[in-house]
C-alpha cells in the first residue's frame, strides 16, 4: 500500500473496515534505514548532488576537512576535498543562511530574498543605527565601483577598526559589516580565494506581490528542510521550522502556520509514541542495508539533528569541539561512524607527517565480523583519496 498524507495508523484502520490484512506497518528500524538510505543516495556529478540535496552545511574546521567537503564526499563521484570552492563559479550556487549558514543552488536562495529593511540582522539582533547605515551604503558604492572585493581591500580603504563578536572575542569591524550586508542581501560570495569570501553588490528580485504568493514561498523552504532531514520526529519537525527565521526573518510570524500546513502535506506515521514525518511522495523502504562503512561529518544530515539521532541509534551524541578538552567524552571533532544502517560509534581522524592518522570509539563491543573489517579499511582508503594523500 502506498503511503500519503495520512497517517499509517488510518490507513490501517481504513484497511480493516474493507477486510485487507497487507498493510505494511512502518517500524523503528525502516525509519532507520530510510533515513539513511534517502540521503545517502548514490554518488552523482557535483552539480547534481547539490540540487539533490537543496543544501549543504559550510563549517571552516578542518577535521581533517570541511564538513562541506566532508558531507559532499559520500554524494559526489571522486570528490576532493575542496572541488565544492573550486567549482563554485562556474556551479550556480550561492552561500547564505539557511537554517544555518551554507551553500545551495540560487533558486533556494530566491525565495529567502528580499530580506526587507526591518528585518532583523543576524549579527546584532537589532536594527541598524544611522551611522551603521550610512558606512553600509558608502560600502556598497565602493564594492559597485571595484566590481569584486576582498575584506582586506576594503578594511585597507575604510579602517573601520575591531568589534566584539558572537563568541566575545575581537572581529574586522569591516569583516563584521560585509556579513551583515551579506545577510541582508546587498552582497553576494562571488568565490573564496584561500577560505576568504570575495564580495560583489547584489541586487534582488521584487517581494512577493501577495499573502498567498508569501505562503507557496515559505511552503517551499520548509519542503526543502523537510527533504533534506527527514524523516523527523514531530518536534524535530517544529525545531526545523523555527530555524526558518534565519532565512526568512521578515516572514518569522508566518513559520507556525507554515508548521501546521506542513504537517497537513506530509506523510506521516507514529511509531512507539512519537509521530515522524517525511516528504509525501516517498515511501520508507523495508530492504537490508548494503555492507558499507561511512565516517560522517558531525553536520551529515543523516546526524544533524542530535534528538533524531537519539531516537534512531539510542545513544547520544555530541559535537565537542567548543567543550573544554576535560570534558569532552568524544573527542574534539568525533566523526559518526556509520556501518550499514547503524551508528555503531565515532572517529577521530586527523593527517600526521603527511599520513592519516585514525583512532576510533565505539558504543558498544565493535563488529568482529570480516566483511565490517574490510569496510572500514576501504573507507579509510576512500578518505585518503579524498583528503589527496594517496600513496
Amino acid at each position: 500500500m502506498v503511503y500519503g498524507g495520512n497517517s499509517t495508523n488510518a490507513l490501517v484502520s481504513r484497511a480493516a473496515k474493507r477486510g485487507e490484512h497487507s498493510v505494511m506497518r512502518i517500524t523503528l528500524d525502516d525509519l532507520r534505514r530510510f533515513a539513511v538510505a534517502r540521503s545517502l543516495f548514490t554518488p552523482t556529478t557535483l552539480r547534481r548532488a547539490l540540487h539533490e540535496l537543496g543544501f549543504v552545511q559550510a563549517d571552516p574546521i578542518r577535521a581533517p576537512a570541511r564538513a562541506q567537503d566532508l558531507i559532499l564526499r559520500h554524494r559526489v563521484k571522486d570528490y576532493r576535498a575542496g572541488d565544492l570552492e573550486r567549482q563554485y563559479e562556474k556551479l550556480g550556487l550561492e552561500e547564505d543562511f539557511f537554517v544555518v549558514y551554507g551553500y545551495m543552488p540560487r533558486s533556494i536562495q530566491a525565495l529567502m530574498h528580499p530580506r526587507s529593511e526591518s528585518c532583523v540582522p543576524a549579527e546584532s539582533r537589532q536594527p541598524w543605527p544611522a551611522e551603521r547605515k550610512k558606512r553600509a551604503e558608502l560600502l556598497l558604492g565602493f564594492i559597485r565601483e571595484r566590481g569584486t572585493v576582498h575584506p582586506r581591500e576594503v578594511n585597507e580603504h575604510f579602517s573601520h577598526g575591531t568589534v566584539r563578536n558572537y563568541w566575545g572575542g575581537s572581529s574586522n569591524a569591516t569583516t563584521h559589516l560585509l556579513d551583515a550586508m551579506h545577510y541582508r542581501g546587498m552582497l553576494r560570495v562571488v568565490r573564496r580565494e584561500g577560505g576568504i569570501r570575495m564580495y560583489a553588490a547584489h541586487q534582488h528580485g521584487m517581494e512577493p506581490a501577495d499573502a498567498g504568493a508569501e505562503r507557496a514561498r515559505l511552503d517551499r523552504l520548509v519542503d526543502v528542510a523537510v527533504r533534506i532531514y527527514a524523516p523527523l520526529p514531530s518536534a524535530c519537525l517544529s525545531d526545523l521550522v523555527r530555524r526558518l527565521r534565519f532565512a526568512v526573518p521578515q516572514w518569522q510570524s508566518e513559520l507556525k502556520s507554515a508548521l501546521e500546513r506542513a504537517k497537513q502535506r506530509l506523510s506521516h506515521t507514529r511509531v512507539d509514541a512519537t509521530e515522524w514525518y517525511w516528504p509525501a511522495e516517498e515511501n520508507p523502504p523495508r530492504y537490508a542495508a548494503p555492507d558499507v562503512v561511512r565516517v560522517l561529518t558531525p553536520f551529515d544530515p543523516v546526524v544533524w539533528d542530535r534528538d533524531r539521532f537519539e531516537l534512531l541509534w539510542g545513544w547520544v551524541y555530541r559535537f565537542e569541539a567548543y567543550t573544554p578538552q576535560p570534558k569532552r567524552k568524544l573527542g574534539y571533532y568525533a566523526l559518526p561512524l556509520l556501518w550499514r544502517d547503524r551508528v555503531i560509534g565515532w572517529s577521530n581522524l586527523s593527517i600526521k607527517n603527511g599520513e592519516l592518522d585514525s583512532e576510533f570509539g565505539y558504543v558498544e563491543t565493535p563488529p568482529r565480523d570480516r566483511a565490517f573489517k574490510r569496510e572500514l579499511g576501504e573507507e579509510l582508503d576512500r578518505m585518503r583519496a579524498f583528503l589527496g594523500l594517496e600513496s
